[in-house]
């Protein structure tokens, strides 16, 4: 009897639970207070509800029908008592948030917080606007102190601008030396050492100009001592044998030519070429059997036939070179004794107009023999001003 009791205790609070709930809720319609969605936990607390009450009204029938039949049951269901306190946690847990909810809304307690992101671009911002004005003040303190060390215009500035002036100078020396070798070719070795030492006598002379001018003093710089060529004791022994067998009279300058690759050249006579190149082919302690090269080449106050033989038998070379009149550039042929300067006689004779004598077949190899003029010498002028 006490546990029908107990259970229906329980549905008498659970209606006026309901009750108040339902009361609740007009009063909160009325106030204009209307809510979009409903909180999960109270729509759970709902079904709970409905479950419990399905629940007990099942087991109030059954416990009828039972009574009717003389069943009676001293005990409830511990599983009712359990559905019905957790009704009544869930009601009063819904109960206290809802109260806390108005209690906030009356006092206006709306709290937005910013993004993190705004706050990191802000951070951003300030430390590029601290960088920018770190910069600028570098910026003005270095133009400070190049203003101060330009008005004060000390010995090293000085200094500075005459070894820039010298690099200046000799890079204009080197640029110079390299246009000359590259027009003349490997004929015009003897000028283009010239031309080389005029530009490092004009350099200097425009450095020490430029000290002056400046109240600087230039210090004289040692001259390098020039390391003798490992192929002078070759060209030494060129000369002894040529002067030992023919005499000292052939010969009109010899040197190494640091300009390309130190080779031992000899400059001989134009009535001697032919026959020291004879004696440079078949000397036995010479023996220069091949032929590599041979070329002409314009040098405005003469011409100059340059030719390049090589000793397979003693793994040496030499060069030959012969100054000619530029008026009536004749000289004696090599083909007779090499046959490969064959086709570069003809070609020197096409470009330059040098004649070779005793040549088997000089002729025009590359413009044909009507062609007026020869394209290589520094005062040709075309025939035919549209070609």
């Amino acid at each position: 009897m006490s546990g029908e009791k107990d259970l229906e205790q329980l549905k008498k609070e659970a209606a006026a639970k309901a009750k108040a709930a339902a009361l609740a809720k007009m009063k909160a319609k009325e106030l204009g207070e209307e809510k979009e969605e409903a909180p999960s936990e109270d729509l759970d607390i709902a079904k709970q509800k409905a479950a419990a009450a399905a629940k007990a009204k099942a087991a109030a029938l059954a416990k009828m029908k039972a009574k009717e039949q003389g069943e009676e049951k001293e005990e409830a269901p511990s599983e009712d008592l359990d559905i019905a306190k957790q009704k009544a946690a869930a009601a009063a847990k819904a109960k206290a948030a809802a109260l806390a909810k108005m209690k906030a809304k009356e006092q206006g307690e709306e709290k937005e917080e910013a993004p993190s992101e705004d706050l990191d671009i802000a951070k951003q911002k300030a430390a590029a606007a601290a960088k920018a004005k770190a910069a600028a003040a570098a910026k003005a303190k270095a133009a400070a102190l190049a203003k101060q060390s330009g008005e004060s215009g000390g010995d090293d500035e000085k200094a500075k601008a005459i070894a820039a002036a010298k690099a200046k100078a000799a890079a204009a020396a080197k640029a110079k030396a390299a246009a000359s070798a590259k027009a003349g070719g490997a004929a015009g070795d003897d000028e283009k050492a010239k031309a080389i030492a005029a530009a490092k006598a004009k350099a200097a002379a425009a450095a020490a100009a430029k000290a002056k001018a400046g109240g600087g003093t230039v210090k004289a710089e040692p001259a390098e001592e020039a390391k003798p060529s490992p192929n002078q004791p070759y060209l030494d022994k060129y000369i002894r044998v040529i002067e030992e067998h023919l005499g000292n009279d052939h010969i009109e300058d010899y040197y190494i030519n640091n300009l390309s690759k130190d080779v031992p050249t000899l400059v001989a006579k134009p009535e001697s070429y032919y026959k020291i190149a004879e004696f440079l082919k078949y000397n036995e302690q010479l023996g220069f059997d091949y032929l590599s090269e041979l070329h002409g080449t314009d040098f405005e106050t003469h011409m100059e036939v340059y030719v390049h033989l090589y000793s397979y038998k003693n793994s040496q070379s030499v060069a030959l070179k012969v100054k000619i009149d530029r008026d009536g550039p004749t000289i004696d042929s090599l083909q007779p004794l090499w046959e490969g300067a064959n086709w570069p006689e003809c070609e020197a004779y096409d470009l330059l107009g040098i004649k070779f004598n005793n040549h088997p077949n000089l002729h025009r190899i590359m413009l044909g023999e009507e062609w007026v003029g020869h394209p290589l010498r520094k005062d040709y002028e075309p025939y035919d001003v549209e070609v």
